[in-house]
């Protein structure tokens, strides 16, 4: 076997966690490309120095994350992740091995916030309760502070959002908004100041959230693809730069 697939010893602190982590990333890193077989569990437990039992409770994940499939005779072959799993990979795959952000993958999150949250403004105003309304008047009510501190206006405007998605009543939504938000927490940090002129516009919220009051459906789809967009410009013109960075620094390490 390849060097590059080597493993090491894990702490005992958390060993399944640590094992399915370390074939995690091997797996979304190309280091054990789709169609290679994972070494047989007894030549795991040696490699890694832990028993038998959090070997096959961390194969048991990497199969749950359908990262592999364990066939007849117990061999787990690596899937493509790209057409196997699910939303639920994507916290996973926003660092690179190396430690950076992977642009591409920010990317995606972003323009799929676009994509999700117009429409989902939309169907609210079009199935929303008065109790939605009233929810979704105190979460915009919440964005109302002046220079407001970033980290708290983000926990707001999640909310606010959060509350948008429950109205749309499509749980395909409800469920991708789950996965972008819990992808979205690993970037907080990065993104706030990036994203301070979309969580600082509280009148905005206030307006999207007055337009599905009034069950306006273009209204609410506009208003909150305006908001959006001005988020995914500010991110996309982030991003570019972070990508001249690492382009540059690849040149000069060659």
């Amino acid at each position: 076997m390849a060097t590059s697939t080597s493993l090491t010893p894990v702490e005992r602190r958390s060993v399944s966690d640590a094992i399915f982590e370390q074939l995690r990333d091997q797996i979304l890193s190309g280091v054990r490309p789709p169609g290679d077989v994972l070494p047989p569990e007894r030549a795991l437990c040696d490699a890694l120095g832990v028993n038998r039992g959090s070997v096959r409770e961390a194969l048991r994940r990497l199969e749950q994350a359908r990262l592999v499939s364990v066939r007849h005779g117990g061999s787990s072959h690596v899937l493509d992740y790209r057409e196997s799993a699910s939303l639920d990979l994507l916290g996973s795959l926003v660092l690179r091995p190396d430690g950076a952000i992977d642009t591409a993958v920010v990317r995606s999150i972003m323009e799929m916030r676009s994509a999700i949250a117009p429409d989902a403004a939309r169907r609210a105003a079009l199935r929303g309760s008065p109790a939605h309304a009233d929810a979704l008047d105190e979460a915009a009510l919440a964005l109302a502070v002046p220079d407001g501190d970033l980290s708290l206006l983000q926990e707001r405007a999640v909310r606010f959002w959060s509350v948008v998605i429950e109205s749309a009543g499509n749980l395909a939504y409800r469920l991708a908004y789950n996965a972008l938000r819990d992808t979205y927490d690993r970037t907080r940090e990065l993104l706030a100041p990036v994203l301070a002129g979309e969580l600082r516009d509280a009148d905005a919220y206030a307006a999207i959230a007055a337009a599905i009051r009034r069950r306006d459906e273009r209204q609410a789809h506009d208003l909150s693809r305006a908001l959006v967009m001005r988020g995914e410009v500010a991110v996309e013109f982030t991003l570019r730069v972070i990508d001249e960075r690492l382009r540059t620094s690849a040149e000069e390490g060659r």
